[in-house]
């Protein structure tokens, strides 16, 4: 990884969303993020961004979220799923077309 700086345009009319669970699917040339946000008391989801990535960026976000997560942990505390149910919002799909 790089660690050289860049300038990131961020359009104006471009807003932040919010995500409490996360569908990931691959194939062989790419892997699909389609961050939700589930609605209290409703089995039901919005889909609220999809992002497509090749496997290699895959990888380094997962370096990247790593070595966050650790700097994150030894700045706050140990993040600690509140439940089970935390772990049910992630789900993986494989072999989409």
């Amino acid at each position: 990884m790089s660690n050289q700086e860049i300038s990131v345009n961020i359009p104006p009319t471009l807003d932040p969303v919010y995500s409490n669970m996360i569908q990931i699917a691959y194939k062989d040339d790419e892997f699909t993020f389609m961050f939700l946000h589930q609605l209290p008391q409703v089995n039901q989801a919005r889909a609220k961004a999809i992002v497509s990535i090749t496997p290699a960026h895959a990888k380094n976000l997962l370096a990247v979220l790593n070595k966050t997560i650790a700097d994150y942990e030894s700045k706050f505390g140990t993040i600690a799923p509140k439940d089970t149910a935390a772990k049910e919002n992630i789900t993986a799909l494989s072999g989409y077309s």
